[in-house]
């Protein structure tokens, strides 16, 4: 709508200013005065007790609250005077004071009680009279806060003072003539101090207040007192719960009162285990099936603490079920499951209509309670009818329209996956779901036992054999990708962070290719862009951790040429930042030799870095570069080191940053660098570095057996091929004899020329091993030797050069060692280092063909 400027229209505007104006004086008159500010002034020379007692007598309330909410701290500094002279004086003021002193004075007795600052029996003599004189006060909030400090002392407190000073003055209490209040603490202080007195004492003291109380006119006393005798069976034991506390929990649980006959309903859940097997059948069971038959008729208010109870009550119950009854409780379950979703007998418009947002709250509650009592039905049925009885139900609350439905089956999702053991790939789709479910909650939930969880995925059907287990893999890894590219679109950088944290576990499950295509270059994008340091610092550990799993050695090279180039020689000061990170998690993850073989230069590079907070967080961080260091291996690292520091000291002219240098230079001179041997004082660490050293061994040791195997079914296959082509022409002789004999030359003929096409792939392999060169891009990247191997695969390739006196000019026999190239496969690490890598051999990459030689 237009603004109307005219004159009317702006007076409006002009009394509206004037209306907030006015709204605004209150606020400046609200400031204290001059002599307020006197009044309450305090002389700073008092000490803590003369103040406190000062302010409780003249300050004001909330001065008064200060030394209330202080009085732990009083105790602790000055327990006799405290006692002597400042708890009477609160005593004194509690008897007038307002609802907020009353809270915080129960706060501050339990906070008293717990600290241990007295004996108990000073405790009981000094405090427990101001807690009873306070718990029947007229204000609910403050009698329930006393209440619940009593119930703590009564823990505490000997069974003599617990009988004299509580027990005896509640059998008065409790009697009808007092107030609600009166009898609702009389409840709640049978139920704790049933478990403080033996079996007699509560028999002949106890239960008789207990009867009175479950037979209260009042219906929240009656509920109240159902929901103690829980505790009070507990305190007698199973006999006397068989003869007293059940006949009254069947009573109640015909209560006129709703409320009354829930509380029955979830005491006699809890009780469960201390009832017989005729207590269950004859008396439980029949109860259980009103209260179940009744829930969608006439009693609607228990289904949701039905819903919640149903699955400890199934099991509870499970031993005296006929299968009938199994499947009726079993169906009950099912439909509890999509109550609100469906309705029913053809009515839809009409109960649309009636059901009202209350009735679809409750529904909501009541399909939630479900999924948290998933685990227990599936137990209830037997893991091995999942499948049949349980998985359409699984797939309707995995995809419910509420969240937090959905986010409930997300949590119990680790449980389920345990319950099914080795049938838990029937459930890989909806894992799937949840992780690319729309709401981030659920995935956060989800992603809490997502290790657990992916293990289980892939390990726990061995007994189905190995397909299911790879066929559900494909689907996995999109799912995996979508889920962190919808959490780093997010605001929510905790799930975010938490996500990437639990994706270090992707190297137990999927293969190291699959990690390095699409997990790995993800990770170091978001050390690059991410302007989360939380984030980018999950990212960097987890990339470590791929890293340390990969089983290819070009694959590595490459990732750490890429860390060392665009992190640790990046433009931003940023990423130069996060590439030290990265070297605190590689000290942590690989083992010395690694470190220094790769990173230990380039870290020292950053001594000369143009931004102090790089040079500063490096100096922080070289105590930790030295102590990867062994003599005298590394002696020359070590020089390079010392080199720095003189330089960092000679040169560095911001003054935080020399200040942490000569910090820095004090505590390299106190480290002691570990020598090449085992010495006693460094057995741990050296034992642990020495096991993380074995295993970088057997990545590589691996990686040229995996090559070897790739090689020796290349031969196979070439012999099967050969074999098969020989049978083939085989059973063509016996149909045309003329023709037979034409085609066996050939074939010969094709024989001589395959055998020799084999001999001289191989020499042009020797040649081109023996020529290849190193890529430049990691020139600089030494290799790992392994002389025996090598030298035995050279002797090899010299034999087979003997023996194979052929042209190196002919066309095709460049083509066909081309083709055969690809499949070469070296053991040794060193002439792993001589080809690009096994991706670019079997593309086919130029620089892996054979070149034009001459004898």
């Amino acid at each position: 709508s237009k603004m109307d400027f005219s004159h009317n229209s702006l007076f409006g505007y002009i009394e509206d200013l004037q209306e907030l104006t006015i709204i605004e004086r209150p606020v400046r008159r609200s400031l204290k005065t001059p002599e307020e500010i006197e009044r309450l002034t305090v002389d700073e020379e008092l000490s803590d007790i003369e103040r406190a007692l000062y302010l409780l007598s003249s300050g004001q309330d909330i001065q008064g609250t200060s030394v209330v909410a202080n009085l732990p701290v009083l105790m602790r500094q000055n327990p006799a005077e405290t006692l002597r002279r400042v708890l009477p004086k609160i005593r004194e003021v509690l008897h007038v004071a307002g609802v907020e002193m009353q809270l915080t004075a129960a706060v501050s007795f339990l906070t008293v009680l717990q600290e241990e600052s007295v004996s108990i029996h000073t405790y009981s003599h000094s405090f427990l009279h101001i807690i009873l004189q306070n718990l029947e006060h007229r204000d609910a909030g403050v009698s329930n806060a006393w209440l619940e400090t009593l119930l703590a002392v009564i823990e505490a407190l000997p069974k003599e003072t617990v009988r004299h000073e509580i027990l005896n003055p509640l059998v008065s209490k409790a009697q009808l003539s007092q107030t609600l209040q009166s009898r609702l603490v009389g409840c709640k202080i049978m139920g704790k101090v049933a478990n403080k007195f033996e079996t007699h004492i509560i028999k002949r003291e106890v239960l008789p207040l207990v009867k009175s109380l479950c037979q209260d006119v009042e219906y929240e006393v009656r509920t109240c007192m159902c929901r103690q005798l829980e505790h009070v069976a507990r305190g007698i034991g199973t006999e006397l719960t068989k003869t007293v506390v059940l006949p009254e929990l069947v009573e109640l649980a015909r209560d006129e009162g709703s409320s009354v006959r829930l509380a029955a309903f979830e005491t006699l859940v809890n009780l469960l285990d201390m009832f017989d097997a005729d207590d269950r059948s004859q008396t439980v069971l029949p109860l259980v099936k009103s209260f179940c038959e009744k829930s969608f008729k006439a009693d609607e208010s228990i289904l949701v603490s039905l819903s919640f109870h149903l699955g400890k009550l199934c099991n509870g119950l499970y031993g005296i079920f006929t299968p009938e009854q199994h499947l009726r409780f079993l169906e009950f379950y099912k439909k509890l499951s999509t109550l609100g979703l469906q309705q029913e007998n053809g009515h839809n418009d009409n109960q649309l209509h009636l059901q009202t947002l209350e009735q679809e709250k409750k529904y909501i509650s009541v399909r939630k309670n479900c999924a948290y009592n998933f685990p227990a039905m599936i137990v209830f049925v037997d893991p091995k009818n999942f499948h049949l009885e349980l998985y359409s139900i699984f797939f309707c609350l995995c995809h419910d329209p509420e969240v937090s439905v959905r986010y409930t089956m997300a949590i119990s999702f680790f449980e389920v996956a345990k319950l099914l053991n080795s049938d838990v790939y029937t459930i890989h789709k909806e894992l799937v779901t949840l992780l690319q479910d729309e709401s981030l909650e659920v995935l956060d939930a989800l992603v809490g036992h997502l290790p657990e969880i992916l293990e289980l995925m892939t390990n726990g059907g061995e007994n189905n054999g190995s397909e299911s287990k790879l066929l559900s893999i494909p689907d996995l890894i999109p799912a995996l990708t979508t889920a962190e590219q919808r959490a780093a679109t997010s605001l929510k950088w905790r799930t975010h962070e938490k996500l990437l944290q639990k994706y270090a576990c992707l190297p137990h499950i999927l293969s190291s290719d699959q990690i390095y295509y699409r997990f790995l270059h993800r990770m170091l994008t978001i050390i690059l862009t991410n302007n989360v340091l939380p984030v980018q610092k999950a990212a960097a550990r987890t990339l470590c951790v791929y890293l340390r799993y990969n089983r290819k050695q070009e694959q590595r090279h490459e990732v750490i040429q890429k860390l060392i180039e665009q992190l640790g020689q990046g433009k931003s000061y940023w990423n130069r930042l996060r590439f030290l990170d990265t070297c605190e998690f590689i000290m942590e993850l690989f083992s010395k030799s690694f470190f220094c073989k790769y990173f230990f230069l380039p870290v020292l590079e950053l001594t000369h870095d143009p931004v102090a907070n790089v040079r500063m967080k490096l100096c922080c961080l070289l105590p930790k570069v030295k102590s990867t260091l062994k003599i005298p291996t590394d002696k020359h690292l070590l020089q390079q080191l010392e080199l720095c520091i003189r330089k960092l000291l000679c040169q560095e002219k911001d003054k935080d940053v020399l200040s942490i240098v000569k910090r820095t230079v004090l505590e390299l001179d106190r480290m002691e660098i570990s020598v090449d041997a085992f010495q006693k004082r460094f057995y741990e660490n050296d034992l642990l570095d020495q096991e993380k050293e074995r295993q970088e061994h057997l990545l590589l040791e691996m990686e040229q057996l995996e090559k070897q195997k790739q090689k020796n079914e290349g031969r196979s296959t070439n012999i099967n091929d050969k074999m098969f082509e020989k049978k083939r022409r085989d059973s063509k002789t016996s149909s045309v004899l003329a023709k037979s004999i034409n085609l066996s030359i050939s074939g010969s003929s094709s024989g001589t020329s395959a055998g020799k096409e084999e001999k001289k792939s191989k020499l042009v392999r020797s040649q081109s091993f023996s020529t290849q060169v190193l890529h430049p891009k990691y020139s600089n990247i030494d290799k790992c030797p392994n002389k025996s191997s090598a030298t035995g695969y050279t002797s090899s390739i010299s034999g087979m050069g003997k023996s194979c006196m052929l042209s190196f000019r002919d066309d095709s026999f460049r083509t066909h060692s081309a083709g055969n190239s690809g499949n070469a496969a070296f053991p040794s690490s060193s002439s792993r280092n001589l080809f690009n890598s096994a991706d670019q051999k079997n593309n086919g990459n130029k620089e892996s063909q054979p070149r034009k030689m001459s004898m």
